[in-house]
């Protein structure tokens, strides 16, 4: 598990009153890290053209800069899902909201996620995309948070595992905000302000690589 750095907040500015956000994984690290899962994917396949598949939308940040670390020839595609909850709790059904646009069928496909927790999001994903016949699929999750799994998924690349905290920025969201924050941070809601019921996607001690 990674080491929060507990003493760090966001600027107020970018914070709406009643909710707070303190730095979990700051961008030095994540930059660091996701450069290291560049070099070990392009490791294990070193001579394969390599289709990125990125879950929308909290993966955007995270498959842009991780495309940026591959050398050799690299391919994009996006697919969307969502499940209903309370902004903080996916209610575990799982939707497709967004199809690819193209066939995956005999490409080594490497699906990039934002956060793998429950499993649910990327157990539905993986069937989708086992049966369309890519010739290598492999996962890459920046964050896993394996104390919510109730699946048997797991992901081939982890950036940082994360202990059971509702995290924000870098791609990651709390009713569509906060996803342009540059570093990961963990979100605490105050008394006053009650989660809202939102369309959000599912998969969501401090993290270590």
């Amino acid at each position: 598990m990674i080491t929060s750095d507990k003493d760090k907040a966001v600027p107020g500015s970018a914070v709406r009153e009643g909710e707070s956000v303190r730095v979990l994984i700051p961008r030095e690290r994540l930059k660091k890290r996701i450069k290291e899962l560049a070099r070990k994917i392009r490791q294990d396949f070193p001579d394969e053209p390599l289709h990125l598949v990125g879950v929308l939308k909290g993966a955007v940040f995270f498959l842009a800069d991780l495309a940026r670390q591959l050398p050799g020839e690299v391919s994009f595609d996006f697919i969307a899902v969502s499940s209903y909850g309370d902004g903080i709790h996916s209610s575990g059904q799982v939707r497709l909201t967004r199809d690819l646009d193209a066939s995956v069928e005999g490409r080594t496909v490497i699906v990039v996620e934002d956060i793998l927790d429950t499993g649910m999001t990327m157990q539905y994903l993986l069937s989708i995309f086992q049966q369309r016949k890519p010739k290598h699929l492999r996962v890459v999750a920046l964050l896993d948070k394996p104390d919510r799994r109730v699946t048997a998924v797991q992901a081939d690349y982890v950036g940082f595992r994360i202990p059971n905290e509702f995290v924000v920025g870098y791609g990651l969201d709390y009713a569509e905000r906060y996803r342009n924050l540059l570093d990961v941070g963990v979100l605490t809601i105050g008394k006053a302000a009650k989660p809202k019921v939102v369309k959000r996607r599912t998969n969501r001690k401090p993290a270590k690589p």
